[in-house]
């Protein structure tokens, strides 16, 4: 076996172990693992992604599931425009982006870059939440009673709809804290609600990509079966790290990740 397609499948079991350990950023890393290890095209890698963070958002939300840790009538508030938008996007929206996307001068921006750079984008903002973490007390007003603002949850789930089927992101940093925020909920259950949504939203969301694009299954489900090996391990190790040292960590790496993408796709012009 060629050792970048070794490399490739170390990196899903990292992918897995980033969700369980910080119950997101998965995503992050899947796409410019498909991207820029595997050498698969972007637009079939955010396909991909959505794939690979949705089924193993499904394990992960089981064991939260068994522990009561998902409030059911929340993700279902959430889940439904975030569902119609994302299969939306999927079908519609990204088979119908031209190529090249616009021109600036004699410079071209296709699709592909478009997708990569505005992918960077979303790390970044995925970095920022992660590195300033929750403001003191902010666990606190995630407590009590669950309290809903539908049209807000409605309009988050059609916006994370829309970016997780263009980028393929599972937009757990976008989630989490609309849960906590518009919902209340406290942060164990947004976590376990988010991954809930998260695995569906993903799933249908790659549904919309069956008619549009050629699956090569024996590698996605390796790559799908290595990160869902990584969540247990991703678990077990989240019982015996520092959560918020971690989570910092990470999005330090994303960030570094991000600028690196923006950078590595601007000097391709």
């Amino acid at each position: 076996m060629d050792i970048i397609i070794v490399i490739g499948y170390l990196a899903a079991i990292l992918i897995g172990v980033s969700l369980g350990l910080i119950g997101g950023g998965g995503s992050i890393l899947t796409v410019p693992v498909l991207v820029y290890i595997l050498h698969i095209d972007p637009v079939l890698a955010t396909a991909y992604s959505l794939f690979v963070v949705g089924t193993t958002s499904l394990v992960g939300a089981g064991n939260y599931m068994r522990q009561g840790l998902v409030d059911y009538k929340t993700a279902v508030v959430f889940a439904i425009p975030s569902f119609i938008a994302v299969f939306l996007t999927r079908k519609f929206l990204v088979p119908w982006l031209p190529d090249p996307l616009f021109s600036v001068g004699e410079m071209e921006i296709t699709k592909n870059v478009g997708i990569m750079v505005f992918f960077a984008i979303i790390m970044l903002a995925a970095s920022y939440s992660m590195i300033k973490g929750k403001k003191k007390g902010s666990e606190e007003e995630g407590e009590g009673e669950v309290k809903f603002n539908i049209p807000m949850i409605a309009l988050e789930g059609s916006v994370v709809g829309v970016i997780t089927g263009i980028v393929g992101a599972g937009g757990g940093f976008l989630i989490i804290p609309a849960l906590v925020l518009l919902a209340r909920l406290p942060m164990k259950l947004a976590v376990g609600t988010s991954l809930l949504i998260i695995a569906a939203k993903s799933l249908i969301g790659f549904l919309g990509d069956l008619g549009n694009q050629t699956i090569d299954w024996k590698m996605l489900l390796i790559f799908t079966g290595l990160s869902v090996v990584g969540i247990f391990i991703g678990s077990t190790l989240s019982k015996k790290i520092n959560d918020k040292a971690l989570k910092k960590g990470f999005g330090w790496f994303v960030l570094v990740m991000g600028i690196y993408i923006i950078g590595k796709e601007l000097l391709s012009l």
